[in-house]
């Protein structure tokens, strides 16, 4: 079979190639793509060849996880669902035709929008980590980072009833848009009083539930600074590069400070239970959230490319990743 996609051909360079690839397997279904999502933090490390990634420096590489599209054609052994269902693909590739067994595809529901899909499966990541920290109403919350995940975990902890709810970012765009989509308060972490306003905000007692979502080390130690004791702070970013300084006695130990893990694969495969979810009950539970306007995706859609513009447009992921904007898809309808 022959199908188009986008491959990270050298650091810094995407293409759009084409390949064969074998025919589907009796337990896959071959599904038409109509739109894929850039996530911008793990693209970008994949692209320009970050530690800690699974492709390490290994070139080419294929690159996104995050789509929606038709299924066209199915194996004798696959059963879920039919030809001409419209499902979400995880790890689907930027690509007009994915292959996937039945675990890794979840209908998309009548009436959802499919550039709002496309964005289901990032979606559903800042979603893990938001139940992790089993926030209860009125909850203070903070998210660190207003990248994609960063944006949707928002919404997802102010749908949880945290209350304050702040949020932070370096980019005044990013902290208006959380601000439109619920956030209470939205700081700079480059103001020189970042950490006083979020204690006088709390009424000093810190914040009670923390998700950081950039990966960045000097922002997990803002958190350490910034979490109430007995406090949770879940890790959503992929610190990659670490030269933090913990003071693991004072600023966690005694404390009581829980530093919990919320990597996606860290997820139960079979049946959800509280805290942790399955991919596909997180997914079903968006797209029904979105479905009933309890969340806005549609906002945060800001790009939509075709698949020829991609050496462009990965070109100003490597150069100018912090300020690449949201919501960035590719339309493989054409």
């Amino acid at each position: 079979m022959e199908r188009k996609r986008i491959c990270f051909t050298s650091p810094g360079v995407a293409e759009l190639v084409d390949e064969n690839v074998a025919e589907i397997a009796e337990d896959e279904a071959l599904i038409k793509t109509e739109y894929s999502a850039i996530s911008a933090g793990t693209e970008f490390a994949n692209l320009v060849g970050e530690p800690n990634i699974p492709s390490g420096d290994k070139w080419p590489k294929g690159c996104g996880y995050s789509s929606v599209g038709r299924i066209i054609a199915v194996g004798e052994r696959f059963t879920k669902f039919k030809v001409g269902d419209r499902v979400i693909v995880y790890h689907g590739y930027h690509t007009n035709y994915n292959k996937a067994k039945a675990n890794k595809i979840f209908r998309v529901p009548d009436g959802l929008d499919s550039k709002e899909a496309a964005l289901v499966i990032i979606a559903a990541m800042g979603l893990g980590a938001v139940r992790k920290l089993n926030i209860e109403l009125g909850h203070s919350a903070m998210i660190i980072g207003l990248g994609l995940l960063g944006v949707f975990a928002m919404q997802f902890a102010r749908a949880s009833g945290a209350c304050p709810l702040i949020v932070s970012d370096f980019n005044e765009e990013r902290r208006q848009l959380a601000l439109k989509l619920g956030a209470d308060y939205a700081l700079d972490p480059a103001a020189p009083d970042y950490i006083e306003q979020v204690k006088k905000i709390t009424g000093g007692k810190g914040v009670k539930s923390i998700v950081e979502v950039t990966g960045s080390s000097r922002a997990l130690e803002q958190a350490l600074e910034l979490v109430a004791p007995m406090g949770s702070i879940a890790l959503n970013g992929c610190t990659r590069v670490s030269d933090m300084h913990i003071d693991y006695y004072s600023q966690v130990h005694k404390p009581g400070v829980r530093l919990i893990g919320a990597h996606n694969f860290v997820r139960p495969k079979v049946e959800s239970y509280p805290g942790h979810w399955t991919m596909e009950d997180d997914c079903l539970s968006i797209m029904e959230l979105a479905l009933a306007g309890r969340i806005d995706i549609r906002s945060i859609i800001s790009e939509v490319h075709s698949p020829s513009e991609a050496t462009d447009v990965f070109e100003r992921l490597a150069n100018d990743h912090y300020n690449f904007p949201l919501g960035v898809l590719f339309d493989w309808n054409e």
